[in-house]
């Protein structure tokens, strides 16, 4: 079953957030609190929106998306910026579930795509998203900043 994350699933998906990082062997960046978690995705100014997967009533997996815009489209989009599958629940499907679920959604809002990031190294995830009918953007590079860079370029003007 996916459904709609509510606040009182704010723990939960902290966890699933420290599951992900764990599997990209990048726990040591995550430092999140989970009352700035919940105000983000449930407060007065959502930045972002998560599904759940559900099976026996457990949290088997997450989505955590938000809305992009294409100027080229003139459209919004949909960007998942996190999909997660506990170990022991992968292979049932709650993966193709929530993403079917996301490009429902999409297509109810009227997005012109569904788009994501996938580590290059993440051959599993990579085929998976390839029979699904997506296509990697290799001409594409992601650029970010953050911490000191992101302030002093914020200090500059």
């Amino acid at each position: 079953m996916i459904r709609a994350a509510t606040p009182d699933d704010t723990h939960t998906i902290a966890e699933l957030i420290r599951g992900l990082a764990a599997y990209e062997r990048l726990a040591h960046e995550v430092s999140l609190d989970e009352a700035e978690l919940r105000q983000h995705l449930f407060g007065e100014r959502r930045y972002a929106e998560v599904i759940l997967a559900e099976d026996a009533g457990e949290a088997a997996g997450f989505a955590l998306f938000f809305h992009s815009f294409s100027t080229f489209l003139g459209k919004p989009g949909l960007y998942l910026e996190d999909l997660f599958v506990r170990p022991e629940h992968r292979g049932r499907g709650h993966g193709r579930a929530m993403l079917a679920h996301l490009a429902r959604l999409a297509g109810e809002r009227g997005c012109g795509r569904l788009e994501w990031s996938v580590l290059d190294w993440n051959e599993p995830s990579i085929q998976f998203y390839r029979s699904l009918g997506a296509q990697p953007m290799d001409e594409w590079t992601t650029f970010r900043l953050t911490g000191d860079a992101l302030r002093a370029l914020g200090a500059s003007d």
